[in-house]
């Protein structure tokens, strides 16, 4: 056995001796007794450094086991276990081995020290030690992490390594060391990574400060700025300081009111970059002082506490400071550093933003205090009561903040996990908005926790949702009520124009033929009492509302509140009864009208005054004077009395007047377009079939109601589709204008791409200097070249990370690869502009008759004369770098020649142009052969090659006489002769030269069916494209990268896929399908590239790779194409590559034009990637930082997820990970949890560094999960922006570059207010993986194109809608942050940041010339359960408190742009929906009564086309055809009209009709359940974003589960009209127009049944078809249910959870008025069976109970009987035979000796269906009364009787198709 084996052994047993103590209690050692772990340490890093020591020295090996052996025998003196003796024997067993091999020579233990000594310096000679110290010096400042410096660093790390343990052994055995070795062993540990101070961006703590970022002028004159300045208080002298830095004003705040040290050093690299990026945005040279600009330092405090001095001005206080002005720089920073460390340190209580200033307020009032003092002492707020003086408990978390959280935490804990009612428990809104008034105040400072502000609620019990009236602070200025009213509470004035409007159009219809009559106008004017009255229906909801936070609204606002009711209750009262007396008035013969008169007075007088207001108010000017006018009694009464609740938010929300000219002209268009249709073809053709109806029918009102009640429905609907009709057209021609669309296919980008460099330079680089204004041709030549090389690098790095990503092939990428253009002649393009152009200009010279007609011809073509003209260069360099003597003497001559001849314009005269290809073949030849590398076979080829090139010229071509140069031809054809005219070759060996001649034989060899179409990939075209056309778009202008605004990247990560692993890419589902063969399917030109990457074979099979990195880039290939964090880190680290790159060049180039031409290529961007001012410049501008919450938690548990974000961390120095660690800990004997947010990186060696840990108050989960995540993390980003990116989405390189000029938005004019959003548009990157997906990703562009485009201009009302959007980040982190975190109520969060930022006076903006990507859901019921979860969001922000702020205080145009574009679209959506049953149950009625056919007779009679095109109009809006515009629009616009045919048509093939009919009954189902019941709480938890791909059969009961209420039942109810319809209303007079409206609802009925089974996998595939069956029948009858038991296993736990959202009283009070309709078949069918004859009495209604009722009996008999006993089963069976025989003989008789026909038993059916359905659902509804009465268990067994027929009813059409091949195959392509 080997000493390296031996070593090894003793290792392995020495690692389990470690890992056993590690186990024990750790007490021995705090005893004292016996060694500890560091000993344990230091005898593994011995054994290691022996084990490769062993070749180099074995005495050396030999003295570091006994060593450790030493050591080990001293460990554990106490200790006789087995693993200890096994180990010190074997390592005794080493040592001896190593004695025996010295044979001879004796052992002299006396010369070790000697030894050691000489071999120590030896060994520090051999491995250069003080040069691995400067390249560790490197590495630390560039973080880089390349293949090589990585190798490098384990290296450096393992010589370092042994060095400490031969110093240690040193030390151990000699006390006489030399100083030289004292000195290395400092350096070296110096040098140690694991002793340096972690740091963030800035090093202000490490021991060294040669980072390349504290080098930047800014950045010192920003930590100068923040230094300790004379007029600060000293502190003590125990106060530590690192030795690294001096004091500095945070460390006087975090002295005084006991910040966390981990927060303070935080926030001070975050003040310090905030100041240093608004130094180097006012580019002020750089000087030796280093002083920060005052300019800087107000900018940045004014846009801090902007918040806070608008609250002092808002309460009436004054603020922390009397004048503004005289705050010196050093006071503004004082304030700035205290209220970020307030923010900082805030944890949840960052959402109560006003919160934060008043306790800023009071903290500087304190500190203020203590700066009088001349010794800092801590502040009394930050300390307990009961100290004595200590220091040690000063805590502001602790103190200030944790009070503030026990009491949020107990309210949010108190509503039951969003179970209870909003209004029985305060939310964040609720706390923050206290902060409101000057009633806060009387919290006090230090806080008053004796206050009902932080009284807790009492707990509340399990399942309770009442609350108790227990005394603590209620809701504030707001109750979230569950309720539909909050529509008309919310947007009142939209409903009350719209009821006005649709009084007066009917009016002028019923009037149309007297419409200047006095009668017209006094009916006209009966829109007075009209308005009145819903005023004051509105005023009595605004006390409905109100009702639970009476105790807390100010007495004022309870004031005008019933001010207001009693003021419109007696206006209602006085206009009515004026109205009424005038009519009365007006009736009487010779009356003088007075009252009529009086009446159109106050009318008259009450609108002019609105209107006046309302036209001066769209002046911004008048706004301004109002806003300063508040403080006059007079109009603030006013402006209190007849507008909106004056609050904190919502003020100010004006437009300047164009805006607004601009969005009133939009909805002028759309109101025309509405009323139009309204008018002309709804009301109008009702006229005449209305009175006829009055006149002669006698069921006037019902039949009248089921007349008009489809056309009000859709008269409340249908302008939403006029507004997305014209939103799409005018997007479509804004796009236009935008130049959308102008780059849309390859063949563009080639006939356009010498404007690229143009545009380029224009777009998206910084100006440089143009010395010359001369127009001349030369110049502009010049400018050109200029241009392409600045673009060149750029384009080349696009198209190198393009190959990465493995959209192009090797042959690809160099077609595209641009030339550096630096010194060259001529502008060089891409191979793929340049295919076969020469081959073209050959047979254009050949066929040409003169020079002239040559250059015209080729200079038609722009690509082919560059081409020519760099061949000609090109070839005339490399022959004369190639030739020499006589050689490049003939070279020359030749040249020259041609040169002559084209000046004298006789080249066609000159050479025999006709045999040019003969020259182009023997120079194709050369090339191919000079392209290679040098052999003693490619030196004679190349020669052969030159003397056929030399014959051809000689015989063939030249055709002047050569006597002119007869010397020189002689002494060529005497060299030729003799055999030594080309034997002398300077062959190409420089990179440069070797690249000219490859790129030179490729142009002449590529052929145009080769280049033309490249790049084949159609996602790397669309990227080229879009990236192309957006250099022609409207783009601010960038400034250099020093001084562009910095932002970071923020990421949230909960529990998604983060690598795929290999065995979940190659795990089979039950298709045998996995998700690499799925991949590698969609993706076959990226999976060959892939492999060309990685070497091998493009048949490879992922078995075929065994090499760890080829297995661990497959995996990262393979999650690169999900929807994986991975995919997103990398993506979003194409931002700091941009940067870099930029960076580099402008640093290395300068900006003028000169030095691009002469001197050191400044267009040379290789290695920009490891420069350390470029990488400390990108690290300064961009952060990204990923807050994965659950990180910790998937450490301590190893999960796979942890190690691959350490790993991505490893890959990307520049990740940040912030993660919520929790502790236990023990506190007065309880176990207790400490939470921290902590953030951390990784070192060079891959491991996690933890940055900074800041402790939290508490769990910081209180709310959505997702805005808590973010919150937590948000302190550790930087910079003046921040860009919110789910973790399923995307980025590019390419786009990254524009970054810079999207921040520049910022400071664009965009109207009336600064931006505080900036809109990006997304490409939906998923769209390719499936049908759905590609369903989901029109709809989902169309609307973040042409919806969003017009959204943000002209209707200025753009929200936030959890997008890629870039927020200001000062504005927001300052306003609450970049999310709303109420459970429940903000479930979608993202959106509350937009309507948060509009109420704060934000502005919005959105910009197109900039994408990212962003990945949906591809499979059915992803999309189902996404659109749900938006759709219920939606039914919560109807209750929300920002939608009615919102929706009153928004000026009348643009509250109807945020209604349509919000919760109104939900709000159509479900009245579609409900028109189409108004639609049913309306003709259903008219079908009973007969009234229809009555209706249709007259309206033949009089010929009535109007009643026919009034419902056809009808059917057209019901079936939603007018919604498809925006998406056609859209793909005309960006794909051309011919491709957007192609592409709508393939649509309708694969079924996207069904599909978005499908969509429409999700929304509407979740959002009108939402509203009723809640139940966000189920659908809309903060789940994880990562979806998965779609490779696996959804089986039948799943689908049934989850779609079974929502579509299921609505799909037959509508199928059972259809029959009664069909029974009851069908005659021969029916029209085409209600054959239409049959035909779109069978359709409707059939979408929402069956499309879950035509886009499911495999969905007709026969044998699944019959496994389902049977799974399903075996989950339907499985008699289990109760705790813990899932919805998947059994009916009835599914059936419970069905019914668990009914859980309030007026929740089961409209479903029970909701289920009355299904009683309406009964009662109507039981008329007309045969049976009865022509008998009307109500006792054939109530015979019709007793035979339902007979059949109840029957059934609970049978249901009773399934329950005997196993040995009663004969019995069981008799009886139930027994009991059929009975009811059907009973049936026989009844058709035999009475009027009962087998059409009335089947019409019995019809009718006794439904009404058990209705008793069904009232019985669910009251499920507590009826498990009281003990009829439970009979519902149930109904219930499951009726889930059983219905999924029969389904499940045989599904069965039937399955019986036909040709249907099964389809389906399974539905998601490929």
């Amino acid at each position: 056995m080997s000493d390296t084996t031996l070593v090894k052994m003793s290792r392995v047993l020495w690692e389990r001796l470690v890992n056993a103590a590690l186990r024990r209690d750790g007490t021995r050692e705090s005893a004292g007794g016996g060694g500890g772990p560091g000993q344990g340490r230091d005898i593994d890093d011995i054994l290691r450094a022996a084990d490769e020591l062993q070749a180099d020295d074995p005495v050396i090996a030999r003295i570091l086991c006994e060593h450790a052996y030493s050591l080990a025998q001293k460990l554990d003196p106490n200790s006789e276990g087995i693993s200890v003796l096994q180990f010190r024997t074997g390592l005794m067993s080493v040592i001896k081995k190593k004695n025996e091999k010295r044979e001879v020579e004796t052992i002299n233990r006396s010369q070790d020290i000697n030894r050691l000594k000489g071999f120590y310096q030896r060994y520090r000679e051999k491995n250069n030690v003080d040069t691995l110290k400067e390249e560790e010096k490197q590495l630390c400042e560039s973080g880089a992490f390349t293949d090589e410096l990585e190798q490098k660093t384990v290296e450096r790390k393992r010589v370092f390594a042994n060095l400490k343990v031969l110093e240690h052994l040193l030390e151990q055995v000699s006390k006489e060391i030399f100083e030289e070795l004292k000195h290395a062993n400092d350096s070296d540990a110096a040098m140690s990574h694991e002793d340096t101070v972690a740091y963030n961006i800035v090093p202000f703590d490490a021991p060294f400060t040669a980072n390349a970022t504290t080098a930047f002028p800014e950045v010192q004159a920003a930590v100068t700025a923040l230094k300790y300045f004379p007029g600060l208080p000293k502190l003590p002298a125990e106060f530590p300081i690192p030795a690294t830095r001096n004091a500095d004003m945070l460390d006087f705040l975090h002295y005084i009111f006991g910040f966390q040290r981990d927060s303070v050093s935080n926030q001070r690299e975050h003040i310090v970059l905030l100041l240093s990026n608004e130094q180097s945005r006012l580019n002020i040279p750089g000087d030796t002082e280093h002083k920060l600009d005052d300019a800087a330092v107000s900018n940045v405090f004014l846009k801090s506490l902007d918040n806070y001095i608008k609250w002092c001005d808002y309460l009436c206080i004054q603020p922390s400071w009397r004048n503004l002005e005289a705050i010196s720089g050093e006071k503004k920073l004082l304030y700035l550093s205290l209220y970020f460390l307030i923010w900082g340190e805030a944890a949840n209580i960052r959402f109560l933003p006003e919160c934060l200033c008043y306790i800023f307020h009071h903290m500087v009032r304190e500190m203020d205090e203590i700066l009088r003092q001349q010794v800092a002492r801590p502040a009394e707020s930050c300390r307990p009561v009961d100290s004595s003086g200590s220091e040690d408990d000063v805590s502001f978390l602790v103190h200030v903040i944790a009070p503030l959280y026990e009491v949020v935490s107990a309210e949010a804990f108190n509503s039951g996990n969003g179970g209870a009612p909003h209004s029985s428990w305060r939310n964040y809104d609720d706390f923050n908005e206290y902060f409101w008034s000057l009633q806060s105040f009387e919290l006090g400072w230090p806080w008053r926790t004796s206050s009902s502000f932080f009284q807790k609620p009492r707990p509340r019990a399990k399942f309770e949702l009442k609350t108790g009236r227990e005394k603590h602070r209620g809701k504030t200025s707001f109750v979230e009520h569950r309720t539909f009213l909050h529509l008309y509470h919310s947007f009142h004035r939209l409903w009350i124009f719209l009821a006005m409007t649709f009084q007066a159009l009917a009016i002028v219809a019923f009037n149309e033929k007297s419409l200047a009559s006095r009668k017209t106008l006094r009916e006209i004017l009966s829109l007075g009492p009209t308005y009145v009255v819903m005023k004051f229906s509105k005023s009595v909801l605004d006390v409905i509302m109100i009702y639970g936070a009476y105790s807390t609204t100010r007495r004022l606002a309870v004031y005008r509140m019933f001010l207001r009711l009693i003021w419109f209750g007696l206006a209602s009262v006085f206009i009515s009864f004026l109205y009424v007396r005038a009519l009365q008035e007006d009736s009487k013969p010779n009356s003088d009208s007075v009252m009529f008169t009086l009446y159109v007075i106050v009318i008259a007088i009450y609108g002019g005054v609105q209107f006046f207001f309302g036209v001066l108010m769209r002046i911004p000017a008048c706004h301004k004077i109002a806003n300063k006018c508040d403080g006059g009694t007079v109009v603030r009464f006013f402006k209190w009395m007849w507008r909106q609740e004056r609050h904190y938010v919502g003020s100010g929300m004006y437009e300047r007047t164009s805006d607004f000219i601009k969005y009133l002209l939009f909805w002028l268009v759309v109101l025309s377009a509405k009323f139009s249709f309204a008018y002309f073809l709804q009301i109008e053709p009702l006229v005449s079939p209305t009175r006829m109806i009055v006149k002669h029918g006698s069921y006037n009102a019902l039949t009248v109601a089921s007349l008009w009640a489809p056309v009000v429905s859709i008269y409340l609907l249908d302008i939403h589709v006029f507004y997305t009709l014209v939103s799409a057209f005018l997007g479509f021609f804004l796009g236009v204008r935008d130049r959308l669309g102008k780059i849309r296919s390859s063949e563009e980008i080639h006939k356009q791409f010498n404007k690229f460099p143009g545009a380029f330079m224009r777009a998206l680089h910084v100006p440089i200097t143009d010395r010359s204004c001369d127009p001349s041709h030369e110049v502009v030549d010049k400018k050109n070249r200029v241009e392409a090389s600045h673009f060149a690098p750029f384009w080349n790095q696009i198209i190198k990370c393009l190959r990465e990503e493995d959209y192009i092939t090797d042959f690809e990428m160099d077609l595209l690869l641009m030339p550096k253009n630096y010194g060259s002649r001529l502008v060089q393009w891409p191979l793929f502009l340049l295919s076969s152009k020469i081959l073209l200009a050959t047979e254009i010279a050949a066929d040409s008759k003169s020079q002239e007609e040559i250059v015209k011809r080729i200079e038609k073509d722009v690509y082919m004369k560059y081409a020519v003209e760099e061949v000609y260069y090109s070839l005339e360099r490399v022959l004369i770098t190639t030739l020499e003597a006589e050689g490049k003497i003939w070279v020359d001559r030749i040249f020259r020649d041609i040169r002559t001849s084209i000046t004298m314009r006789t080249i066609h005269l000159d050479f025999t142009l006709k045999k040019l290809s003969l020259v182009i073949t023997r120079v194709t030849a050369l090339l191919g052969v000079l392209k290679e590398n040098e052999t003693p076979e490619n030196a004679a080829a190349a020669t052969k090659a030159l003397q056929d090139l030399y014959d051809v010229m000689r015989l063939d071509i030249l055709a002047f006489d050569m006597r002119g140069h007869y010397d020189t031809w002689n002494v060529l054809t005497r060299a030729s002769n003799e055999g030594r005219l080309f034997t002398k070759l300077q062959w190409p060996k420089d990179p440069e030269m070797k690249a000219l001649v490859k790129r030179l034989y490729s142009l002449l060899t590529i052929k145009d069916s080769t280049a033309t179409h490249i790049p084949r990939n159609l996602e790397a075209r669309r990227r080229l494209q879009f990236f192309t056309n957006s250099l022609f778009m409207d783009v601010p202008q960038p400034k250099p990268v020093h001084q562009m605004l910095s932002f970071s990247v923020f990421t949230p990560y909960c529990a998604e896929v983060v690598l795929y692993s290999m065995a979940e890419l190659t795990k089979r589902n039950e298709d045998g399908i996995s998700i690499l063969f799925y991949l590698q399917k969609i993706y076959p030109d990226e999976w060959k590239n892939f492999l060309a990457r990685i070497g091998q074979d493009e048949n490879a099979l992922e078995g075929d790779l065994h090499n760890e990195r080829d297995i661990l880039e497959l995996r990262f290939w393979a999650s690169y194409r999900g929807q994986t964090l991975a995919r997103t880190v990398r993506a979003m680290m194409y931002y700091r590559k941009a940067l870099m790159l930029q960076s580099y060049l402008e640093r290395k180039g300068g900006r003028d034009e000169e030095s691009t031409l002469y001197g050191n290529d400044p267009t040379d961007a290789e290695g920009f990637e490891l420069s350390p001012e470029a990488r400390a410049q990108a690290d300064l501008k961009f952060t990204y930082v990923v807050t994965c919450q659950m990180y910790g938690r998937q450490k301590e548990d190893q999960k796979p997820e942890a190690a691959d974000i350490a790993l991505l961390m490893q890959r990307n120095e520049a990740l940040r990970i912030a993660y919520i660690d929790v502790v236990d800990t023990l506190k007065e004997g309880k176990s207790h949890k400490e939470y921290y947010s902590k953030l951390v990186k990784a070192d060079i060696d891959g491991k996690d560094k933890e940055i900074y840990s800041i402790r939290l108050p508490g769990d910081p989960k209180l709310g959505q999960g997702k805005a808590e995540n973010l919150n937590h993390a948000i302190v550790f980003t930087r910079g003046n922006a921040v860009q919110t990116i789910d973790m399923n989405q995307d980025n590019y390189f390419e786009e990254a570059l524009k970054m810079r000029n999207l921040l520049e938005e910022f400071d664009r004019d965009h109207g009336i207010r600064p931006p505080t959003i900036l809109g990006v548009r997304e490409h939906v990157f998923t769209g390719s993986v499936s049908s759905l997906a590609s369903f989901m990703s029109s709809q989902e562009t169309s609307f973040v194109t042409l919806g969003q485009r017009v959204l943000a201009k002209p209707l200025k009302i753009r929200m936030h809608y959890g997008h890629s959007d870039v927020f200001d980040r000062v504005f927001h982190i300052t306003r609450g942050g970049i999310s709303k975190a109420s459970r429940v109520i903000n479930a979608s969060e993202d959106i509350f940041a937009g309507f948060n930022s509009t109420l704060r006076q934000g502005n919005i903006t959105h910009h197109e010339y900039i994408q990212l990507g962003k990945g949906r859901y591809v499979g059915l019921n992803q999309i189902a359960l996404f659109e749900g979860k938006v759709a219920g969001g939606n039914g919560e922000q109807v209750l929300s408190r920002d939608v009615y702020r919102l929706g009153q205080l928004l000026d009348f145009f643009r509250m109807m742009s945020f209604y349509f574009t919000t919760v109104g679209f939900y709000v159509c959506t479900m009245l579609t929906v409900l028109t189409l049953y108004i639609f049913l149950y309306g003709k259903a009625y008219l079908a009973f009564s007969g009234a229809g056919a009555t209706i249709r007779e007259r309206a033949i009679l009089v010929n009535n086309t109007a009643f026919s095109a009034a419902l056809s109009a009808q059917f057209l809006f019901q079936i939603g055809v007018f919604t498809a515009v925006p998406m056609i629009l859209g793909f005309i616009l960006e794909q051309g009209f011919l491709q957007a045919l192609v592409s709508f048509t393939t649509m309708q093939f694969q079924l996207c009709t069904v599909f978005f009919t499908f969509s429409l009954g999700t929304r509407a189902h979740y959002f009108g359940r939402t509203l009723l019941h809640g139940g966000a709480s189920v659908c809309q938890q903060y789940q994880a974003t990562g979806r998965g791909f779609v490779v696996k059969h959804i089986k039948f009961s799943e689908n049934y589960r989850l779609y079974s209420r929502s579509h299921f039942v609505k799909g037959m109810e509508v199928i059972l009209l259809l029959v009664v319809y069909l029974a009851y209303g069908n005659d021969e007079a029916g029209s085409v127009s209600y054959i239409l409206l049959t035909v779109s609802s069978c359709f409707l009925a059939f979408s929402w049944i069956f499309a879950p089974y035509l886009f499911n996998p495999s969905g007709f595939e026969r044998q699944k078809v019959v496994e389902e069956f049977k799974e399903w029948t075996k989950w339907l009858f499985y008699r289990g249910g109760g705790i813990g038991v899932e919805g998947a296993e059994s009916w009835e736990a599914w059936w419970e959870e069905e019914l668990r959202h009914i859980g309030t009283l007026s929740g089961r009070m409209v479903e029970t008025i909701l289920s009355l309709r299904f009683f309406i078949f009964q009662y109507v069918i039981v008329y007309k069976l045969n049976v009865h004859g022509s008998d009307t009495s109500f006792a054939v209604y109530g015979w019709s109970w007793a035979a339902f009722a007979m059949i109840s009996v029957l059934f609970k008999v049978f249901a009773f009987i399934q329950k005997i006993a196993i040995s009663f089963r004969l019995v069981r069976r008799f009886i139930q035979g027994l009991a059929l025989l009975v009811s059907l003989a009973g049936i026989i008789v009844a058709v035999v000796l009475t009027e009962l026909s087998v059409t009335d038993i089947f019409a019995c059916v019809l009718a006794f269906l439904p009404t058990g359905w209705g008793i069904l659902s009232i019985a669910c509804a009251w499920k507590p009364t009826i498990k009281r009465i003990g009829m439970w268990e009979s519902v149930r067994s109904l219930a499951r009787l009726y889930d059983a027929g219905m999924g029969m009813l389904i499940f045989l059409p599904v069965a039937l198709f399955s019986l036909f091949p040709f249907v099964s195959l389809p389906s399974n392509t539905c998601d490929v």
